[in-house]
């Protein structure tokens, strides 16, 4: 008998996606069941896709085309309209697999009206505290949810992290607070998968410390574009030495450097970051996406 007729057919094909993550696609008569992969797809500024478990979460959507909106006034650069740069992929596909969304503040940058008009109002979405779920509410949305600590969702535990949206001087100002707000980071974790910590917009604090030392993350995204407010010497969220930081106290995590070349005041751009990160030689633990590109994780 010819060994042919017990021998399955596979056909191997490596591709690039139009996102630029390398696939390796295996197909025969029987259909493999997809195996779960943890992954973070940059889509521009702070807002991403990260996959955990065939769950993917939009983060801090900010989905206006290019120039839709003026500068942040009194900011660093503020005659530059936003966003800088135009979505890397259609509103279609950057929505078509999203189970949830995580908003963790509502400043414009984070969450704008082009998000509030394009995403389904029936997703879930995970919010820091009571006033952003009334207004989130407010805007239409029927299942929003308040991390208060940790909550469970599709077998994956999402844990609220703290942090400050500027420096003490910056909250001790009564015009600023109020602008500068509440930010939460979140803290993703599943059973057989790696632990993500999602910092958000702050400044290295005593809660970023707390937050590594409790969950001891393997992948860390930090928002590094170093925003400025004008009168200040001090950014609003991380920068570079922060990464330099980071990758002192957690060596064995990845680090995913975003949050750059999209907002006006955002004053550490990719390019700068890549200068800093190869000076320092600590390539091998930062990576420095481009917009639509794809990190299996």
């Amino acid at each position: 008998m010819c060994l042919l007729t017990n021998i399955v057919s596979i056909i191997v094909e490596t591709s690039i996606t139009k996102q630029g993550t390398l696939i390796l696609g295996i197909t025969n008569s029987n259909p493999i069941k997809e195996i779960p992969m943890t992954q973070y797809t940059h889509i521009r500024n702070a807002t991403g896709k990260l996959t955990i478990k065939n769950t993917t979460f939009l983060i801090d959507p900010f989905l206006a085309p290019k120039d839709t909106y003026p500068g942040f006034e009194g900011t660093f650069n503020y005659q530059q309209r936003m966003p800088m740069v135009d979505l890397p992929l259609s509103m279609d596909n950057l929505l078509s697999n999203v189970t949830a969304v995580v908003v963790t503040h509502t400043h414009l940058d984070h969450w704008d009206e082009t998000a509030i008009n394009a995403i389904p109002k029936s997703l879930p979405i995970f919010v820091q505290n009571t006033a952003d779920k009334e207004l989130i509410t407010s805007q239409g949305f029927n299942d929003v949810r308040i991390i208060f600590e940790s909550l469970e969702f599709n077998g994956i535990t999402l844990r609220k992290t703290g942090g400050s949206h500027g420096t003490v001087e910056m909250y001790a100002n009564p015009v600023l607070a109020p602008l500068a707000g509440d930010a939460m980071g979140v803290i993703f974790e599943a059973a057989d998968e790696p632990t993500v910590y999602l910092v958000g917009d702050t400044v290295w604090t005593s809660d970023v410390e707390k937050a590594l030392l409790r969950f001891d993350p393997n992948v860390i995204i930090m928002n590094t574009g170093y925003a400025q407010i004008l009168g200040f010497e001090d950014s609003i969220i991380m920068g570079t030495k922060d990464i330099g930081r980071m990758v002192v106290r957690k060596p064995e995590a990845k680090i995913i450097a975003v949050h750059m070349d999209t907002v006006n005041h955002t004053a550490t751009s990719r390019k700068d970051v890549r200068k800093f990160i190869k000076g320092n030689n600590i390539e091998s633990h930062v990576a420095v996406p481009e917009d639509g590109e794809t990190i299996t994780l």
